[in-house]
């Protein structure tokens, strides 16, 4: 049974994960450490809910008693502090998404993994059931991707991230710019599109929707056809545990390396850096630290003043 240490539990994502880890049988929650804004009752719950050994007094103790760490905050600015002490310990970290939200911290990203570090992540949807089964059917069958459309809804960037993802799924790698193509609004939602190309042709199209849930659907155009699908959100949890597992067993699994992971977050800081100048195309390689980012520490702030109680009960 692998064992897995949680680090704040701020979002749903640890009891859906845990829910699925049951149904699964392969690995388990078996301490958590928390210092985000859930209170003592909260962590207490959860401990209760998934039967852990222990809520560890520290990021330390906590590395030291399982064999991977699971990083939940929803401050993407503190992921790397949290995923520290694993790192020290020569153990494998899975990192919530978003990975980062900041070109310098990607950068630090980079580094840690050229010492060494083990970085798991991050969206579930890039390895949801639908893209697979779609990438398993022949390439003469489904054809040669050309160009790619995707939507999200929520929020820009930590639910966004997530069609973006599903993207590097099917594409690849090899974005070369990026441009905002403007906003569309009604009743005080809006969403926003925007373009990306890829430096062998292909493209993507996609659109964050502000202020309400939408589905995360996929429309693929091909060299022989029209692929249109839509993510079953019920199983996305339950796929990404599934390649982790794999990935602890030692068994072949679909995790991709930081260099793609990273990539999704680059094309999301060039979109907003595209915005910011009023729609110019923005290059991946011109990114750098004055440009626009991400504010994880704000998104927590926001997130924690609507959160409702979650764990307290269980």
């Amino acid at each position: 049974m692998i064992r897995i240490g949680a680090v704040n539990i701020d979002t749903s994502h640890p009891l859906g994960f845990g829910e699925a880890l049951e149904q699964m049988g392969r690995a388990k929650y078996v301490g958590v450490y928390n210092d985000s804004f859930r209170g003592k009752e909260e962590v207490n719950g959860f401990v209760r809910r998934f039967g852990l050994v222990k809520h560890c007094d520290s990021l330390e103790e906590l590395a030291d008693m399982c064999d991977i760490g699971f990083i939940h905050g929803c401050n993407w600015d503190d992921h790397l502090r949290c995923a520290q002490p694993f790192f020290d310990r020569k153990k494998p970290v899975f990192i919530d998404k978003p990975l980062v939200g900041n070109l310098e911290d990607c950068r630090r990203v980079e580094e840690l993994t050229a010492n060494g570090a083990i970085i798991l992540g991050c969206s579930s949807v890039r390895y949801c059931y639908e893209i697979q089964e779609y990438l398993n059917r022949p390439i003469e069958e489904r054809g040669e991707t050309v160009q790619l459309f995707g939507t999200s809804g929520v929020d820009e960037f930590n639910y966004g991230i997530h069609i973006v993802e599903a993207a590097g799924a099917l594409l690849g790698i090899g974005a070369s710019w990026v441009k905002y193509l403007g906003r569309s609004h009604a009743d005080g939602k809006y969403c926003e599109s925007y373009y990306v190309q890829y430096e062998n042709g292909k493209s993507f199209l996609y659109n964050t929707f502000t202020g309400i849930w939408q589905p995360f659907a996929i429309t693929v155009m091909t060299t022989r056809t029209t692929h249109t699908f839509t993510i079953d959100s019920s199983r996305l949890y339950t796929a990404l545990l599934e390649q982790i597992c794999n990935y602890m067993e030692g068994k072949p699994s679909l995790l991709v390396s930081v260099t793609d992971l990273l990539e999704s977050v680059k094309i999301m800081l060039a979109g907003s850096a595209s915005r910011a100048s009023l729609g110019r195309a923005v290059m991946l390689t011109e990114l750098n630290p004055a440009l626009p980012s991400y504010n994880g520490g704000r998104f927590l702030q926001d997130y924690a003043a609507s959160a409702g109680a979650m764990y307290a009960t269980l």
